[in-house]
């Protein structure tokens, strides 16, 4: 009786939109006015000390683990929770348990490892054919994902203004999309540095079969580990939300250490404008050690180390829209991964894309591209935006 009576005060406030509940006992409530949008079914409680640990952590194993079933759009259900103010996403009594991170070059290789060396296999279900798993930037509403995923490497290496036969250092590069591209078609020496074995084997594969060893080489080193190099250039996507909050000053003094004195680096990343913040499920079972830093925080971590900004520009509805396609992608490709993963796998990562949407949608999240430079000169850029748009 007393769970019952927890949950419903949980609940009762925390969606804008009508949502009905049924209960273990097999009573049901509406909240909100009008016909439910979304119903959940609790098969058993959850405990109450859980809920009060951590409620992200304690509902979002709930749902893995079938005690608790959705029916209707997740994201939706999430959206709804970050727009009501009375929401336990919102109350820092629900919120205040956040699990330790280490951040030390061992710890931060099993991090990567643990979300990236999931297999490429997995990933090529529900990525495009770039293999690109970061945000995607839609010119036209119809493109598609691989369109728009090559519209994004554009973007950034136009925004760099790259001149021919100079230097750039890919931080984080994935499958190697933004490196290869900026070989190939900007005529750029480029480094790409990773920590996935996973990806550091494709990107290798991928440098011989396009007969690129003269311009392109891939590392499977940590970022920090570079030494005196020198670069023109450096992109880096995705990348800071990985190294912790501990250590955001220590990646921005690598990027401004390893530019030449007016080099020009594009910095891309999931970004809270209303400051940084841990979110503990993602953590625990998505992104081992993560945290999104806020936009102020990034901007003071960029000046402290001796960068310029010249743009910041965000990008939110444009992964929400690219989060949106991959869990269409990959509920579609489901037969597939249930050959590779279990049920609570699969029902974890469906909500992990389905809850990313949501929180960009409402804004809780963001997605920023901070173009800087080592000094005020940076490569002489243009004085107005036009030349990216060229």
């Amino acid at each position: 009786m007393l769970e019952k009576k927890f949950y419903k005060s949980l609940l009762k406030n925390s969606f804008n939109i009508p949502v009905s509940v049924t209960y273990w006992d097999g009573s049901t409530e509406v909240y909100g006015n009008g016909e439910p949008q979304v119903a959940i079914k609790f098969n058993e409680p959850i405990p109450i000390r859980q809920v009060l640990k951590n409620a992200s952590i304690a509902l979002g194993e709930g749902y893995m683990d079938g005690k608790i079933e959705i029916d209707g759009s997740i994201e939706d259900l999430v959206l709804s929770a970050y727009k009501s103010a009375d929401s336990f996403l919102r109350n820092k009594k629900f919120i205040r348990y956040l699990p330790k991170a280490s951040h030390d070059e061992e710890e931060s290789k099993k991090d990567v490892q643990d979300h990236y060396d999931i297999g490429n296999d997995f990933y090529r279900l529900w990525l495009d054919d770039t293999m690109t798993y970061s945000c995607a930037y839609f010119e036209n509403p119809d493109d598609d994902l691989e369109t728009a995923q090559m519209n994004k490497v554009e973007h950034i290496l136009k925004k760099l203004d790259p001149k021919p036969r100079r230097t750039l250092l890919d931080i984080g590069c994935g499958w190697g999309t933004l490196m290869l591209t900026a070989a190939q078609k900007y005529n750029l020496r480029v480094v790409g540095v990773t920590l996935s074995q996973e990806q550091y084997d494709y990107v290798n594969e991928k440098i011989q079969r396009l007969g690129l060893q003269d311009v392109a080489e891939v590392k499977l080193t940590d970022y920090r580990e570079l030494g005196d190099a020198k670069f023109d250039y450096i992109t880096s996507v995705g990348m800071f939300e990985h190294v912790g909050k501990e250590n955001l000053s220590e990646y921005f003094k690598c990027v401004s250490h390893y530019l030449t004195d007016d080099g020009v680096a594009l910095i891309h990343g999931i970004t809270r404008q209303q400051g940084g913040e841990f979110n503990g499920w993602i953590n625990k079972w998505i992104f081992p050690g993560g945290y999104i830093p806020g936009l102020t925080e990034n901007l003071d971590h960029i000046i402290e180390n001796g960068l310029q900004v010249f743009d910041v520009e965000s990008l939110r509805r444009h992964y929400q829209k690219t989060t949106e396609i991959w869990d269409k992608n990959f509920l579609e490709a489901r037969p597939k991964v249930e050959k590779m993963f279990d049920e609570r796998f699969i029902r974890m990562w469906d909500l992990y894309l389905q809850a990313c949407a949501a929180s960009f949608a409402s804004g809780n999240i963001d997605v920023v591209q901070y173009l800087v430079s080592k000094g005020a000169a940076g490569h002489s850029l243009p004085m107005t935006r036009e030349y990216m748009y060229r």
